[in-house]
């Protein structure tokens, strides 16, 4: 079944742009697109998409609030954040509130569909520079043993995959840099993901940098 794909985007003219990037693209179905996130809120629950891609600065209810109200309404659907923004205020009120991946506007096309596959596939894609600054906040103090699972219960290659992961680079690229295959990749996150008892990229990254 192709991926189903609504937009949340005021701006008229990238969004019958992403509408024809999505429709034209093997392996998804554009679904719909609304202007505001009233408007979305109002119609997604009957709609229910595979993936939302949502703006950041929308007239009325902001997108980091429709995300929060959408995940209430449509938990299963993943929401990608497709913003201008990349402060790390807005990155981490737009994940806190339940969006699934955050890609800057001027992303490549392709590069986009390739995330949108990959958040679809359970990661959480960021430009490299938003996964840069996720790191950068994370930069503290180690923590006691005690709070989770052991770096050292990795094998050598999920800890080149967890290095690679903290370093911003998306699934396909990790891939490619290993000489491995996306699913091969896609299981070694999984299996790092149950050692270090975390769920997110995010955490992962924590605890690599807490080491």
């Amino acid at each position: 079944m192709p991926i189903s794909i609504s937009i949340v985007e005021d701006n008229d003219q990238l969004r019958g742009t992403l509408a024809k990037v999505i429709g034209r693209a093997e392996g998804f179905r554009f679904a719909t697109d609304y202007g505001s996130a009233e408007e979305a809120l109002a119609d997604l629950p009957q709609v229910k998409p595979d993936v939302v891609l949502m703006d950041i600065n929308l007239p009325g209810i902001n997108g980091v609030e429709c995300v929060r109200r959408l995940k209430t309404l449509l938990p299963q659907t993943q929401v990608m954040m497709l913003t201008v923004y990349e402060d790390t205020e807005n990155i981490f009120n737009a994940l806190a509130a339940g969006a699934n991946g955050y890609m800057l506007k001027r992303t490549p096309t392709k590069e986009l569909i390739e995330a949108i596959r990959e958040m679809q596939r359970g990661g959480s894609p960021m430009t490299t520079h938003i996964a840069r600054l996720v790191v950068q906040s994370f930069q503290k103090p180690a923590a006691p043993a005690s709070s989770g699972g052991d770096l050292s219960a990795l094998s050598e290659r999920e800890q080149q995959v967890l290095d690679l992961l903290a370093q911003g680079l998306i699934y396909k690229e990790i891939a490619e840099k290993l000489n491995i295959g996306y699913e091969t990749v896609h299981t070694y996150i999984r299996r790092i993901y149950e050692k270090l008892q975390v769920r997110t990229r995010t955490e992962a990254v924590a605890k690599f940098l807490q080491r």
